[in-house]
């Protein structure tokens, strides 16, 4: 009969773990790659239609069209991800850029240039430390997932309701809010990312990956459109 040593087993646990945590980098690493693709193929299409009439003058009556087939992308690609080869799920992800990029030139129009570079710096920034925290922290965050999800859903109907209302009060605690959430779900997300990549049962690693930076890209984008909605100087 084989025996093993404590310092045998504990020495295997041990190895397994750093090997377990250098997967986990690994494949936040490619989370990040592709979310920071999607953000550079979002700004650029946003600034090349803002400075291009002609763009702008077919963009600009189908923004509520645009903004329904986003909502659909997403859902769709929320479905099909699972099951998906990594090409296909990089074409769907870096269309949904490309698309959000036309209705995000909007804000071009109404904002400076200068305060979008300003606020696109302090979001990440913001973005970058609530990430690290939520990959460090020994805290399970799992916790804030459902009163993260009603946060959202509270900004959604509160935002459809003040479309009718119009009160610049409500404006303003619907952005604060909304600040105060995406920056919980980032780390919310991070963490949770890197636990899905420890039980994955995606057909393919690299449309996880890519899944994983659909979800990063929209806390960083709703995090962007809120403090822009606080701290921007309009036009």
């Amino acid at each position: 009969m084989a025996w093993e040593t404590p310092g045998a087993v504990s020495g295997d646990v041990g190895a397994s773990q750093v090997l377990a945590q250098e997967s986990a980098n690994a494949f936040m690493a490619k989370v990040y790659r592709w979310m920071f693709a999607g953000l550079a193929l979002t700004g650029v299409t946003a600034f090349v239609t803002a400075s291009t009439p002609a763009l702008l003058e077919v963009v600009y009556p189908l923004m509520w069209p645009l903004l329904i087939a986003e909502l659909v992308m997403v859902v769709a690609f929320t479905w099909m991800a699972p099951k998906a080869s990594t090409a296909v799920a990089a074409a769907m992800f870096l269309a949904y850029a490309f698309l959000s990029g036309l209705t995000f030139s909007v804000f071009f129009l109404v904002y400076t240039g200068g305060s979008i570079a300003a606020v696109f710096g302090i979001t990440s920034v913001m973005f970058g430390g609530m990430s690290i925290y939520g990959t460090v922290t020994k805290k399970d965050l799992s916790s804030w997932g459902g009163f993260l999800m009603m946060g959202l859903w509270g900004l959604i109907i509160a935002g459809i309701v003040n479309i009718f209302l119009q009160s610049p009060a409500m404006y303003f605690v619907i952005s604060a809010v909304g600040v105060v959430v995406f920056v919980g779900l980032t780390a919310y997300d991070t963490q949770k990312l890197r636990q899905i990549h420890a039980n994955s049962g995606y057909s393919s690693a690299g449309s996880l990956a890519i899944m994983g930076a659909l979800i990063l890209y929209l806390d960083f984008i709703n995090l962007m459109i809120y403090l822009l909605r606080l701290f921007g100087k309009r036009r």
